[in-house]
């Protein structure tokens, strides 16, 4: 049987990291009051935020590991496993956020919470705070904890609540900066997104698999979709999926003045289904139908 612990609410990951559980659904857990123990594949049906104090190491997700630091934010949605691979034991550090889905329902964070994307990052994605930033993170975990301490009344919902908010609103504007200040990566993966298009349609690929996906992209450039598609429209003001429809569109003007092929071949070459949706798309790119254009030019 697998090695797996699984917190399915809040109660259990207390436990587990010997802290009290002041509300059923939510609390700020210290790490540090957690027993010495093993490394063992996790579980999580909660919304978990890590913010590491210390350097740590081995964190992996999948079969790929965390860029896991100092003053490192890692954020988990629930049903998502995380594992850390060691067999000698650690002492755990730092802190958890962990809420149940139900603690945000019916707030305005529970119906936008799947704008966050970073809940949905993987491997060396994480967020990694300046100490200004770490501050500003401690001060909302913080007034999130007094909170908790604080007599539940008919405020606290709300303004704990709101406090998440804060915290992953800015956490979006770190990631807005950290994807600024690792320009020279992106711009990296800039480039072999480009090269990876270009040899996809020099391939049998798109007659055998159809255009090529966001998600088939990412995967190749070994990047979560979401982090991915985020870091494209930083780099370059358009989606991952325009990016991709805009090659799509320069191959198919070229393709339209190869002597002797018809629409439908073009089409099928391209990766489309059905001549019908090259033409949708092409006329929505361009102001006009592919045989327009072939004519006109």
């Amino acid at each position: 049987m697998e090695n797996l612990v699984r917190f399915d609410n809040v109660n259990q990951y207390n436990q587990y990291n010997k802290n009290e559980t002041l509300h059923p659904l939510i609390n700020v857990v210290d790490l540090s009051k957690a027993d010495p123990r093993t490394h063992r594949r996790q579980y999580f049906g909660l919304y978990t935020i890590f913010l590491k104090e210390i350097k740590c190491g081995d964190l992996r997700y999948g079969c790929n590991y965390y860029d896991y630091e100092e003053g490192t934010l890692v954020f988990l949605a629930p049903g998502q496993i995380i594992g850390i691979e060691n067999p000698e034991k650690f002492q755990p550090q730092g802190t958890a956020l962990v809420f149940h889905p139900d603690f945000i329902r019916g707030t305005s964070l529970g119906r936008h919470i799947q704008e966050y994307n970073f809940f949905s990052y993987e491997v060396h994605e994480a967020l990694h705070l300046s100490q200004a930033e770490r501050e500003l993170i401690r001060d909302c975990l913080n007034k999130i904890q007094q909170e908790l301490q604080h007599a539940i009344d008919k405020h606290s919902k709300t303004l704990i609540v709101n406090n998440i908010e804060l915290m992953l609103n800015y956490c979006t504007r770190f990631y807005d900066r950290q994807f600024i200040t690792r320009e020279t990566a992106n711009k990296g993966i800039l480039e072999r997104f480009e090269a990876l298009l270009n040899g996809y349609f020099e391939s049998d690929k798109p007659r055998t698999e159809g255009l090529p996906t966001v998600a088939y992209c990412a995967e190749q450039l070994h990047l979560s979709p979401n982090y991915f598609g985020d870091l494209i429209k930083k780099e370059t003001g358009r989606t991952a999926l325009e990016h991709i429809q805009a090659k799509v569109m320069d191959m198919a003007k070229e393709r339209i003045f190869e002597p002797g092929k018809s629409l439908s071949e073009i089409a099928y070459g391209l990766g489309f289904k059905y001549p019908q949706h090259f033409t949708r798309l092409f006329k929505q790119r361009t102001g006009q139908t592919p045989q327009e254009y072939r004519s006109l030019n």
